[in-house]
């Protein structure tokens, strides 16, 4: 029996039982539809982060303290080991090829009010002006605070976390510190676009965000040794290059600096590390971050498939015994065990080539809805439409050799007794 006469069979047996055909498939269809549609969803708040990370100034860097044992993304806030100088920024400042260097760090704030509302329990981000510069940020309105100013910048989040009334530039806000319930009144001179910090590659989850100039805002310090009196003292230190050819070399320069010539070095605790990360980095750690994620969640998913498979061996089972007295005519009319074989064979690769195939139809408008629902610019990964087949073949080989070598192995005169 040549190849196309198998498939001609397989395929009238299949389309003579629709329904069972249709339920034997839709273990298969459930399992790839759900591969696909995570698959999708990582691919998508992949690229969404990236995006957006990768959209500000690739000659930036980021400088701070690390737990030896911190794996994955680097601490994308302020936090961290409070251990960089003033003295300190003014020697990353000066390293061949740094363009700037601005301190980033952060106090608690207990209430923020504007008007009669009360927002509690905010961040507020202390920093010097050229800060916006560094991050790349857009004012839509107003401008950068000055030092030593009672002034502060809100990004648009921010701008709306009081109700129905958006703050505007001119504006005055009160913050009061959560360390000493200390008040402190200032007007609102700019507000700026959300980044990618903030977002999280989540364009619609964006978190406000107030930021104020360290004078007079912040006051935590520490004796620093190179200076030999008290300095402020700060959480990350963020490092403009002046070209981004030149991250590497800068890069190479401030590991140097910190390691031979910093306050840092003697105010770090002995299991931390200092790292100075890149805007490439930083994607490639994100990259790898959503990577095992998907990766995760696409092994839980493929526990439907396991249980399409045992569907489709089941099923040609009982299909096997059903036809019996049909394989028995068969064989008693010339056919021999590799054309039963291969009968049975054709007809549950079939069977998961139509699981696979639908299911990839399904999964994929699966992971467009889900995407579109979440806020997420869709990304399709379309080498998985190639993937999707071969495990549908790969699944029917599996579910379909034991009956099909039953089948092959079946007695004709057994066969032709049989009722």
């Amino acid at each position: 029996m040549n190849l196309v006469e198998s498939l001609r069979i397989s395929w009238r047996n299949i389309r003579e039982h629709k329904l069972r055909s249709t339920l034997t498939t839709l273990g298969v269809i459930i399992g790839v539809a759900a591969v696909i549609t995570f698959v999708t969803l990582g691919a998508s708040l992949q690229a969404d982060i990236i995006s957006t990370v990768a959209g500000g100034n690739a000659a930036t860097m980021y400088v701070s303290a690390q737990s030896q044992g911190e794996t994955g993304l680097p601490n994308l806030g302020s936090g961290g080991q409070t251990i960089f100088t003033e003295h300190d920024i003014g020697g990353i400042r000066s390293q061949q090829g740094v363009e700037a260097a601005v301190p980033e760090g952060g106090i608690a704030a207990s209430t923020v009010e504007f008007n009669n509302s009360t927002v509690g329990r905010q961040w507020v981000v202390v920093t010097t002006p050229p800060y916006f510069d560094v991050k790349n940020q857009e004012f839509i309105a107003g401008g950068s605070f000055q030092t030593g100013q009672r002034e502060i910048v809100l990004n648009r989040p921010a701008t709306r976390m009081f109700g129905d009334e958006n703050v505007t530039v001119g504006d005055n806000i009160t913050v009061t510190r959560a360390a000493g319930e200390r008040r402190v009144n200032a007007t609102v001179v700019g507000i700026v676009e959300p980044t990618d910090e903030s977002a999280l590659g989540l364009s619609e989850g964006a978190t406000p965000q107030i930021f104020a100039p360290t004078d007079p805002f912040y006051q935590r310090t520490v004796y620093s040794s190179s200076a030999n009196e008290n300095q402020r003292v700060y959480g990350r230190v963020l490092v403009l290059a002046e070209n981004p050819s030149e991250v590497d070399a800068v890069q190479g320069r401030v590991y140097t600096y910190l390691g031979e010539q910093s306050d840092a070095r003697e105010l770090k605790s002995s299991n931390y590390r200092f790292k100075v990360t890149t805007q490439e980095e930083l994607v490639d750690q994100v990259k790898q971050v959503s990577n095992t994620f998907t990766a995760y969640i696409t092994g839980i998913a493929l526990i439907s498939l396991v249980v399409g498979a045992i569907g489709i061996a089941n099923i040609m089972l009982v299909s096997v015994t059903e036809r019996t007295r049909e394989i028995g005519i068969m064989k008693a009319v010339g056919a021999r065990n590799n054309d039963v074989l291969q009968l049975f064979l054709f007809e549950a690769v079939l069977l998961g080539i139509f699981g696979s195939a639908v299911g990839a139809l399904v999964g994929f408008g699966g992971g467009y809805v889900a995407a579109s629902l979440i806020g997420l610019p869709l990304a399709f990964r379309l080498e998985w439409f190639g993937i999707a087949v071969a495990v549908g073949v790969f699944v029917g080989v599996v579910a379909g050799i034991y009956p099909a070598w039953d089948a092959a192995q079946t007695d004709p005169i057994d066969a032709l007794r049989y009722e």
